[in-house]
């Protein structure tokens, strides 16, 4: 005997118009639970103060900006909101200090500025999430595997990366069609700053 399963037993049929109803109410439900869930949840853990921990060389702009966006986001410092910032003051070993007292607080997130500080914050915390930013090239200092999977906790932008040397290229070519010469300064002694 051949099974079957036809879309009228599946769905309900015009005999069986309460059996219909009744998954249609409960399907209503769990889209309406699916929905409010989160928003629920972001109630409650919007009353809980988040920490972000910033470490940086000095104060700078792009960290500044940072802060207001988080603003716009709900995010109040002094309400439900607490930065904590290390700035280094242009001494790269202070660094795994800095970013260790951090994970030791604990925070929730470390955002790092600049190579030096996403390699302490590497060494400093494998469970905290980390974001960087302004890294000359995170592979080749090893800090992510590779961009695509950065894997672990930590992820971010970079500004320089050599495997994206020949995409630049061909966006230049691509403005610029009758370029025929293109000179790149960098410090290939130093990976940290490109």
């Amino acid at each position: 005997m051949r099974e079957s399963c036809t879309y009228g037993s599946v769905r309900g049929t015009r005999g069986n118009s309460r059996s219909y109803r009744d998954r249609r109410e409960f399907m209503s439900l769990l889209g309406g639970a699916a929905v409010a869930w989160p928003l629920a949840a972001r109630a409650q853990q919007s009353e809980r103060v988040r920490t972000i921990g910033i470490l940086a060389s000095q104060p700078l702009p792009p960290i500044q900006r940072f802060a207001r966006k988080l603003r716009d986001y709900g995010y109040i410092e002094g309400q439900n909101l607490r930065l904590v910032s290390r700035f280094a003051e242009g001494r790269d070993d202070r660094y795994p200090d800095m970013a260790a007292e951090l994970a030791a607080l604990p925070v929730d997130l470390i955002v790092t500025w600049g190579t030096p500080a996403a390699l302490a914050a590497k060494q400093a915390t494998k469970t905290i999430p980390v974001v960087m930013g302004s890294i000359g090239d995170p592979v080749s200092v090893g800090i992510v595997p590779n961009l695509a999977r950065p894997g672990g906790n930590i992820t971010g932008f970079a500004a320089q990366n050599v495997d994206l040397e020949g995409k630049r290229l061909e966006l230049l070519e691509d403005f610029l069609p009758h370029l025929s010469r293109v000179a790149i300064l960098a410090n290939a002694g130093n990976p940290l700053f490109f």
